[in-house]
C-alpha cells in the first residue's frame, strides 16, 4: 500500500477535507477515537479543524452542557477527551492499568509518609480516605482538588513525591486521590477554573455526570475492540505504532491483533496492517490544508510518521517526543504555526509548496485566527518547539 492511499486515508477519515468536516464535536473525537486533552486548548483547536463553522461554545456545550464528551485518563497516561461510547472501552482497556500502577504508587507514597502501621493499615486508611473525598464531593456537587483538602483532614496529607531526588515536591492526597479516582472511573473533569484554555478542573462524581457511571468491559474484549476502532481510524498501520499509542505491552498488542485476524500489507518494507473489511481503495481527497494544534490526535496517532512527517521533526518536536502546531497540505507536515504578538497565526513552510498550498493555509490562517479571537495559546505541558520559538520571535 503506497503513500498516497495513506494520506488519502488519514485525510477522509480524519475530517480534514471540506467535504468530511463536521457541525459536531462529537462526529469529530468519535473519528479519532479520542481528541488530546492533555493541553486544554488542543481539544478546542483540533475540534474546530475538522469542524465547519464550530466556536468555544459548541465544544463547551458539548462537554459541559450535554456532556455528550468526557475526558479520562487514557493512553500512555495522558488525558484524553471521547465520546460516551467510546470512554467506556478506553477505560477497560487502558484506563484499569493505569489506575493500577496509580494506587500502587499512592499507597507507596501513603506508608513512606507514616499513616499506618503496616501495609493492611494504609490500604485501609486509603479506602476511608477514597469514602471522605467521594462523600465530599457528592456533598458540593463539583469540587477543585484544593476544595476537597479542607473536608477532611486526611485529604490534605503531604504526600512525598520523587523523594530523594533533586526535584523532590510536595503534594496534598486530595490532588493525587482525585486522579486515582478518575482512572478508576469514579470522578470525572468538569468544568476549569477559568477560560477553556485553563488546567484547573473542578471534579465531579461520575454517576452525576453520567448516570449508571461507564459500562463495565472486560479487559480483554475492550483491547479488542479498542485496536478494531483504531485500525479503523489509523490503518494500515504497524504493530508497534499499536502498541505505541495505546501503552501496552507486546503481549496485549499482540492479543488483540490476533483476535482481529488483520491482513498484511506492504509499507514500504514495514509490515502494515488492516481490518479484513477494510481494503478498498480510498478515492482521492479534494485539496486540502490544515492547521493543527499541539499534540494534535492526527499526528500523535502513530509512532512511526515518516510517510507524512518527512525530515521535519526536529523542527517540530520539542524534547520529550511531543509535536508543536503543525501545518498539513494534502496528507503531510509542510511546516508549523504560532501567534506573533499581536495573536495572530502566523505560518512557516518548510518546504516549497506552490502557491495553491499557500492561499488555502493562509485561509485557515484567518479562520482560526477569527476563532482564537485573542486568546493566547500557552504551552504548559511541554516545551515549545524550535519553530515556534521562531515564529513567536519573529
Amino acid at each position: 500500500m503506497d503513500v498516497a492511499e495513506r494520506r488519502a486515508r488519514l485525510a477522509l477519515r480524519h475530517r480534514l477535507t471540506t467535504s468530511t468536516k463536521s457541525d459536531d464535536p462529537v462526529e469529530v473525537a468519535r473519528s479519532l477515537l479520542a481528541l488530546h486533552g492533555t493541553d486544554p486548548s488542543s481539544v478546542y483547536v483540533g475540534a474546530w479543524a475538522r469542524m465547519r463553522n464550530g466556536d468555544v461554545a459548541d465544544v463547551q456545550r458539548a462537554l459541559y452542557e450535554d456532556r455528550s464528551l468526557i475526558r479520562l485518563l487514557g493512553m500512555r497516561r495522558t488525558v484524553f477527551v471521547t465520546s460516551l461510547d467510546v470512554a467506556p472501552v478506553l477505560q477497560a482497556a487502558c484506563s484499569r492499568a493505569v489506575a493500577a500502577r496509580e494506587r500502587r504508587l499512592v499507597l507507596r507514597m501513603l506508608t513512606e509518609s507514616g499513616v499506618a502501621d503496616d501495609e493492611a493499615g494504609v490500604k485501609a486508611w486509603l479506602a476511608e480516605a477514597e469514602e471522605a473525598a467521594l462523600r465530599a464531593l457528592e456533598e458540593r456537587g463539583e469540587a477543585t482538588a484544593t476544595e476537597l483538602a479542607v473536608d477532611d483532614p486526611r485529604l490534605s496529607t503531604e504526600l512525598v513525591m520523587a523523594r530523594g531526588k533533586s526535584y523532590e515536591g510536595r503534594q496534598k492526597l486530595a490532588s493525587r486521590l482525585l486522579l486515582l479516582l478518575a482512572a478508576e472511573g469514579h470522578v470525572v473533569r468538569g468544568r476549569p477554573r477559568g477560560t477553556w484554555t485553563s488546567h484547573q478542573y473542578r471534579w465531579a462524581p461520575l454517576t452525576d455526570w453520567l448516570p449508571g457511571g461507564l459500562v463495565d468491559w472486560d479487559t480483554q474484549k475492550a483491547e479488542n475492540e479498542l485496536a478494531r476502532r483504531w485500525l479503523r481510524a489509523f490503518g494500515p498501520a504497524t504493530a508497534d505504532d499499536l502498541r505505541w499509542w495505546a501503552g501496552w505491552t507486546k503481549t496485549q498488542t499482540k492479543r488483540a491483533l490476533t483476535e482481529l485476524r488483520p491482513v498484511e500489507v506492504d509499507l514500504a518494507g514495514t509490515a502494515g496492517l488492516l481490518l479484513p473489511d477494510d481494503i478498498e481503495e480510498t478515492p482521492p481527497p479534494e485539496p486540502w490544508a490544515a492547521l493543527l494544534p499541539a499534540l494534535d490526535s492526527t499526528p500523535m496517532g502513530w509512532q512511526h510518521r515518516g510517510w507524512f512527517l518527512g525530515e521535519h521533526g526536529p523542527r517540530l518536536f520539542d524534547r520529550n517526543g511531543n509535536i508543536g502546531p503543525s501545518l498539513w497540505w494534502n496528507g503531510r507536515i509542510v511546516g508549523g504555526w504560532a501567534q506573533d504578538g499581536n495573536g495572530d497565526v502566523v505560518c512557516r513552510f518548510l518546504e516549497d509548496v506552490g502557491a495553491d498550498a499557500r492561499g488555502a493555509v493562509q485561509t485557515e490562517a484567518e479562520r482560526l485566527t477569527s476563532r482564537l479571537a485573542g486568546v493566547r495559546l500557552t504551552p504548559r505541558t511541554r516545551g515549545r518547539t524550535w519553530l515556534e520559538d521562531e515564529l513567536a520571535s519573529g
